[in-house]
């Protein structure tokens, strides 16, 4: 009881106050700050550094190069991991990095023998986690679908039109094929990758097929014969 009373008193009650305080803060208060200090950035995302909305330029080289680290000139990313920042002024901007779909307009695009497909075609892109293919994605380009389509769109159209016969090949070589063809372009003028292509249809509906048989038969011998006469 004296024992009990002693620590009870002033210097006793004083000391585990201290005591206490010291292990509060350990457990609870060091962690939520410390949190505070540390931004977090999901698999699936990166971060732009900005400061006062504009990006930071990398203007010396990296100490420890790395594969992500970018060259000088380029935009400061983040890549998915956990990174210190000042705790009052959040200067990044999420960019979400998963690969999403554009469907492209359904057309009718003429193969090397002139048989007319109606191509019904989408592509799957995402943006590329790098300084200048982010500065790219976020300062310079409009709206990335509307560009990217229009370089896909034409690189379809021209592996259609080198196509022999009346059906379209697997999606697989189609898929190849305007990828090299389109890759590159769509990276550089739009700081995305380009990760496949697929048309999801091809002749489609009933009119279309009445209106290519009518094709077919006006290619007959007779009918060319007979319209090179009435020329």
């Amino acid at each position: 009881m004296d024992m009990l009373f002693t620590m009870l008193g002033g210097k006793g009650m004083s000391g585990l106050l201290k005591t206490g305080t010291a292990i509060l803060t350990t457990l609870l208060v060091l962690p939520a700050l410390l949190k505070l200090f540390i931004v977090t950035v999901d698999e699936g995302w990166a971060a732009i550094r900005t400061r006062n909305g504009k990006p930071i330029i990398r203007n010396r080289p990296q100490r420890r190069p790395s594969q992500h680290g970018g060259a000088v000139g380029e935009v400061v990313v983040l890549d998915p991991g956990s990174h210190g920042a000042f705790p009052l002024f959040y200067w990044y901007k999420l960019v979400d990095v998963r690969c999403r779909a554009t469907d492209l307009p359904a057309r009718e695009l003429s193969g090397a023998s002139g048989h007319q497909h109606r191509v019904h075609a989408s592509f799957e892109w995402r943006p590329l986690p790098t300084g200048h293919d982010l500065r790219v994605f976020e300062l310079d380009v409009v709206n990335v679908k509307e560009r990217a389509s229009n370089i896909v769109g034409a690189a379809l159209r021209d592996v259609v039109r080198s196509l022999e016969g009346a059906e379209l090949p697997h999606n697989d070589e189609i898929n190849t094929r305007v990828i090299a063809a389109s890759a590159d372009e769509v990276r550089r003028a739009c700081g995305v990758e380009l990760v496949r292509v697929m048309v999801t249809g091809d002749a489609l509906t009933d009119g279309y097929l009445l209106s290519t048989a009518l094709r077919e038969v006006d290619r007959g011998a007779q009918a060319v014969a007979a319209l090179h006469a009435l020329n």
